[in-house]
């Protein structure tokens, strides 16, 4: 079953009770939380993503999908762990070595929370392949990280497509997010490559009817 987690970066101002209400009521799974540096990426989000996170946590009982995109992934994972979110999301790019990757994954899970593990477009899955049997997520970016309304980039299908061969082949138990340009244009594309779960942002807060659009995404 395909699940749609809205990322709220684009949500307006002012606008928030009335945003999260309608993308409940249109039956989006998650909120997405993408939570930026100004470091590892060039935006800087964290503070804005924090307060919109406990906000949610008051008057949603949506699970968060929380995407750090940052350099110091230790101190995001203890900020954003306050806010209970159902999984949290690292970058392999962020780690020095792989014994840090499996000392976050460890920590995460140790704190009672989901972990998922994020590549880049240009990151290669053998890097990552190791990782697999430990985390309940791997996200690929189909756009580079960092800002919103981005157009998919075509190659990171085919990448989707061979991590679900090498997680069907070797009997992992394992969602695969796609992140990145994901509208009604381009959704087919990375459901028939394997991916499970779809951030979308820009394509369902800039629709008229969030339902039409998150109803569509998940077909």
């Amino acid at each position: 079953m395909v699940e749609v987690s809205t990322s709220i970066l684009t949500m307006e101002k002012g606008e928030e009770t009335k945003t999260i209400f309608a993308l409940e009521t249109a039956k989006t799974d998650y909120f997405h939380i993408d939570v930026m540096d100004g470091k590892f990426v060039e935006k800087n989000t964290y503070k804005k993503m924090l307060e919109n996170s406990s906000y949610i946590k008051r008057i949603s009982n949506l699970p968060l999908d929380v995407h750090l995109m940052v350099e110091d992934v230790k101190n995001a994972v203890d900020d954003f762990l306050a806010v209970e979110p159902n999984i949290i999301t690292f970058h392999y790019e962020a780690c020095k070595d792989k014994k840090e990757v499996l000392d976050m994954i460890k920590y995460i899970k140790e704190n009672n929370c989901k972990v998922g593990l994020a590549i880049k477009p240009k990151t290669k899955l053998d890097d990552i392949y190791e990782f697999l049997p430990y985390i309940h997520m791997c996200l690929v970016m189909t756009v580079e990280p960092g800002k919103g309304g981005q157009k998919l980039i075509p190659e990171t299908v085919d990448k989707v497509r061979n991590l679900k061969k090498y997680i069907e082949d070797n009997n992992i138990e394992i969602d695969i997010e796609v992140d990145g340009g994901i509208n009604l244009a381009t959704v087919d594309t990375v459901k028939q490559a394997g991916a499970n779960i779809l951030v979308s942002g820009t394509a369902i807060l800039m629709a008229k009817d969030y339902k039409v659009i998150i109803d569509e995404l998940k077909k």
